[in-house]
């Protein structure tokens, strides 16, 4: 996903910065097309590997399994606006049963 991404970006941004230049400076010896899509294919492959690179650090990451694992905990939890007596004594069990956990 961050390649497809990364490559979006960078023929987008390859096509701004290639049109400028080419307005600035001329096409060259190559011509209008080639020199554009030259501009515009480097942008594109450059973004590509770094974003690509950035989504699979990001999504391998052992914080990514435990945010994985939270969340199944929330959905599996009865999402009920409660009062903070009942809030509190939750509290104190899950306290009771992690100490409990903690000494066995």
């Amino acid at each position: 996903m961050g390649a497809m991404m990364g490559g979006g970006v960078g023929l987008t941004i390859g096509f701004i910065f290639g049109s400028w230049s080419i307005i600035r400076h001329g096409a060259g010896p190559r011509g209008f097309m080639a020199t554009l899509s030259q501009y515009m294919l480097s942008s594109a492959a450059t973004f590509s590997f770094f974003l690509a690179i950035g989504s699979v650090i990001r999504s391998d990451s052992p914080l990514a399994l435990r945010m994985e694992a939270m969340q199944l905990q929330l959905s599996a939890s009865n999402p009920i606006l409660r009062s903070k007596a009942e809030s509190a004594q939750i509290v104190r069990a899950r306290w009771a049963e992690e100490r409990s956990r903690a000494s066995n």
